[in-house]
């Protein structure tokens, strides 16, 4: 049997308390506490919780029953062993009826007094045995209720990345997301602007409306830009944190960059109000989050490029029409030009003309019309509105 127990006696009756406590209890290594009355017992039950509560039924005032029903009203859950006198079965029965565990009948030997003892507080262990089990069982399920939520979270946002093209919306999501893992009360986006190169706020959740104004703008917290210098994740709660300006909207912080490659293009920044640090696996569950972020503005970066590719393509397919309507029109046009004053040396010229230079003269006619005649043949290419498949 465990010792150091704590074991009070509620016994109007020296000698009974005396054998009980000193001679049968004491040598077990029991902490034995005794008391006279009903109402010195609930006093010390609820000052000192004990392990376990052996009272008479015969006390003076308050009863056994009436200790039972007052200890219930309380809320002590101290088991307790009633003593009574052979011929009070139907006392004791109403005992057990208010919580009652056990029955010492007196006069008892020391032998049944410690039988009757160990029963008690081996059942007493039995259920804070059960009732630590609960509490790690139902720990366990809070804990595997919360990963399942995180995860959903996580595996939500993932969908949400290659589902949603608006990117607003998809930042939106994201801020949920991060504002449930980190179990957060505020957070917000921070994205580089590429021509001025400085972190502009692109989203947020929750922020006071001196900071939630600045849409589009940097936004000085103090801290994003030690981060955005480092590329490394910094959490920070307390006493260090009071130095920096964000510390007027929480007393924990949490900065993780978002990159591509090692490049950072990002901030997500998450503000607990009450002073409870962020743990690592909180941490690791955000850096997720800035990776999918990552994944969204280079798919984003990506379809610009798509867009500008086919306008390029379109633009030189326009140039390349309008160089071969150019050509053909040139050819016909310098084909014509040449052909008049040739047909008027033929057929008007004044005097005869040698064989010589009208075989000339019909020859060069021949390959103007044969140039004309190919020309004609010069195909513009059909405009196409096909686009880059993603």
């Amino acid at each position: 049997m465990p010792t150091g127990e704590l074991i009070l006696i509620v016994e109007s009756d020296p000698d009974i308390a005396d054998l009980i406590g000193r001679q049968s209890l004491k040598p077990l290594g029991l902490q034995v506490t005794v008391t006279g009355d009903a109402a010195s017992a609930i006093k010390t039950a609820l000052q000192t919780p004990q392990d376990l509560i052996i009272a008479n039924l015969n006390l003076p005032g308050l009863s056994g029953k009436d200790l039972l029903a007052a200890l219930n009203a309380q809320g002590v859950k101290s088991p307790v062993i009633i003593v009574a006198e052979k011929g009070q079965e139907v006392e004791a029965i109403q005992a057990f009826r208010l919580g009652a565990i056990d029955a010492l009948f007196w006069p008892a030997r020391d032998a049944e007094v410690v039988a009757c003892v160990e029963r008690a507080l081996r059942q007493t262990q039995e259920t804070r045995e059960r009732q630590k089990l609960d509490r790690q069982l139902k720990v366990a399920n809070d804990e595997l209720q919360r990963r399942l939520r995180d995860l959903t979270a996580i595996l939500s946002t993932g969908r949400a990345v290659v589902s949603i093209t608006d990117q607003r919306q998809l930042f939106e999501r994201i801020l949920d997301s991060t504002l449930q893992l980190a179990e957060a009360d505020m957070c917000w986006l921070l994205l580089r602007d590429e021509r001025s190169n400085s972190f502009l706020l692109r989203a947020q959740r929750n922020l006071p409306e001196a900071w939630a104004k600045k849409m589009d703008q940097p936004v000085d917290d103090g801290i994003s830009s030690l981060v955005s210098l480092s590329g490394a994740g910094l959490v920070m709660n307390g006493a260090p944190l009071q130095k920096f300006k964000i510390s007027v909207l929480g007393k924990s912080v949490g900065v993780i960059p978002i990159k591509i490659q090692n490049e950072v293009i990002g901030l997500l920044i998450v503000v607990r109000k009450n002073d409870r640090e962020i743990t690592r696996d909180t941490q690791t569950l955000l850096e997720a989050i800035a990776d999918y972020a990552s994944i969204s503005l280079v798919s984003a970066r990506l379809f610009r490029a798509l867009e500008e590719s086919a306008e390029n393509v379109s633009a030189g397919e326009k140039n390349r029409r309008g160089l071969f309507e150019y050509l053909r029109n040139t050819i016909r046009d310098e084909v014509q030009t040449a052909s008049y004053p040739l047909n008027l040396v033929m057929s008007e010229m004044p005097g005869p003309l040698t064989a010589e230079q009208r075989k000339a003269l019909e020859s060069i006619q021949a390959g103007l019309q044969r140039l004309m005649s190919a020309s004609e043949q010069i195909t513009i290419p059909a405009a196409t509105n096909q686009k880059p498949q993603s």
